[in-house]
């Protein structure tokens, strides 16, 4: 009942956040919260330099406050929605500017964390049921390594697994970022769509990586882990490993519907011999679980013979089987921490991989952080130096595959890799450089 022209004055006193969050009351608070004289206020104090327009009278010049002429002629919510746009803008410019300087190591960002405050990202997963209701899960614990961070999310009212179609991961950022305060949760805020995810008959179109005595693991591309209750069909768990590489970029440029779309890659003249494929390219490997890693390397001048090139793969080998100089332990005993509100768990024998392979200019050429699991061979090690059983780790997406064996010695109770051979598409190789392997 109270006057519009009231109203109005009461909300030229809100910031922007609060604007926008009034809008969301009922129609007439929306229509009165666009107000251009309000949020063109807000515009000149926050965004627009000083300036003037000029108008010459006689000999002497007299300035006119750009802002009168500004509101007329333009529709209801346009200083709005010019706010917003050059706000976000701003953040975007100085997240990116943070994600160019490059460690020389892993050929990746090194200043993701920074970049991530500065944007006030985190992230959500939306899981949808059959009938079209949306649940939404928030609050994750985050684990940092090198070239990946690990999201756990647990919560005590989780759908039941027979109604769920899709599960989407989304990074979240302030539609409105203060500097001088930390991110309000209940303020406006938009998604990017990082990946989606199909449920349906998960435990027949998934990987499974293994189980304990409370859940069982199952993976699906990229980086997406599901830990099912083995009491009855439910989730206990979602984790999701999301490497560096065009992490930012995904999280913050897409829309809430369409993925971000790199930009192709812009190959360099190559003069190098005619035989060979790939060449000086650069791996960086890690093995990790949720706390501790037991595996960082990395292998560099890596090439491919067009002899490798089969099966529509070029091979790299980056540990052979016959030179154990370059046999690599891995340090601790493997496993996957998880932990509910409840319970805690560790699986045996899984873990994380990230691999990061650099082409010969330093560009990441393919990337990935997912679950992986030992699988124990039928073989039995004959090497001279090694006694034990032999196990395998696998991993494969649309543009390669990676090949583990390892083996397992009793006596120091510790995995030995010893053969590490990529394979990377040809279809991938093509896109990357224009050719026609």
């Amino acid at each position: 009942s109270m006057p519009s022209e009231m109203l109005l004055k009461i909300f030229s006193y809100l910031d922007a956040v609060s604007l926008l969050s009034i809008g969301c009351v009922n129609k007439l608070f929306y229509d009165l919260a666009n107000d251009n004289g309000i949020w063109l206020k807000i515009y000149s104090s926050r965004l627009q330099p000083k300036r003037t327009i000029w108008k010459m009278k006689s000999e002497q010049t007299e300035d006119v406050p750009l802002g009168c002429a500004a509101l007329h002629d333009k529709k209801p919510g346009y200083w709005k929605k010019e706010y917003i746009l050059k706000q976000t803008a701003a953040v975007k410019t100085r997240v990116m500017r943070l994600a160019k300087p490059l460690d020389p190591y892993t050929g990746l960002p090194f200043k993701n964390k920074e970049a991530m405050k500065v944007s006030g990202l985190s992230w959500i997963i939306a899981l949808k049921e059959k009938s079209g209701k949306e649940h939404v899960v928030e609050k994750a614990n985050l684990s940092f390594k090198d070239t990946s961070v690990t999201i756990l999310w647990y919560s005590t009212n989780w759908p039941c697994l027979d109604v769920l179609s899709t599960l989407k991961l989304f990074g979240v950022t302030p539609l409105l970022l203060d500097q001088s305060k930390p991110p309000n949760k209940n303020g406006p805020r938009r998604r990017s769509l990082i990946a989606e995810y199909h449920l349906a008959d998960l435990t027949e179109n998934s990987v499974a990586v293994g189980a304990d005595r409370l859940v069982q693991l199952f993976a699906l591309n990229p980086g997406l882990l599901v830990g099912i209750w083995k009491e009855k069909n439910e989730i206990a768990f979602v984790m999701v490993s999301l490497h560096y590489h065009q992490l930012l970029e995904r999280s913050i440029l897409g829309s809430a519907t369409v993925q971000y779309a790199p930009p192709p890659n812009k190959p360099v003249l190559d003069d190098i011999d005619p035989e060979y494929g790939l060449h000086d390219y650069s791996l960086h490997l890690e093995m990790h679980g949720r706390s501790c890693t037991y595996l960082r390397g990395t292998f560099r001048n890596l090439f491919c013979r067009k002899g490798d090139i089969a099966n529509g793969y070029l091979r790299l080998t980056v540990v052979s089987l016959k030179d154990n100089r370059k046999h690599l332990p891995l340090i601790g005993t493997l496993g996957l921490s998880w932990e509910t509100d409840v319970f805690k768990g560790n699986v045996k024998d899984c873990c994380v991989m990230n691999l990061t392979l650099l082409d010969e200019i330093g560009e990441p050429f393919w990337c990935f952080s997912a679950p992986v699991y030992m699988e124990l061979s039928s073989k039995t090690s004959g090497l001279y130096d090694y006694m034990g059983h032999i196990y395998t780790t696998n991993y494969a997406d649309s543009e390669g595959k990676v090949c583990v064996n390892l083996v397992w010695l009793e006596e120091t109770k510790e995995y030995i890799i010893v053969n590490l051979v990529l394979y990377v598409s040809t279809k991938k190789v093509n896109n990357w450089y224009g050719t026609n392997y």
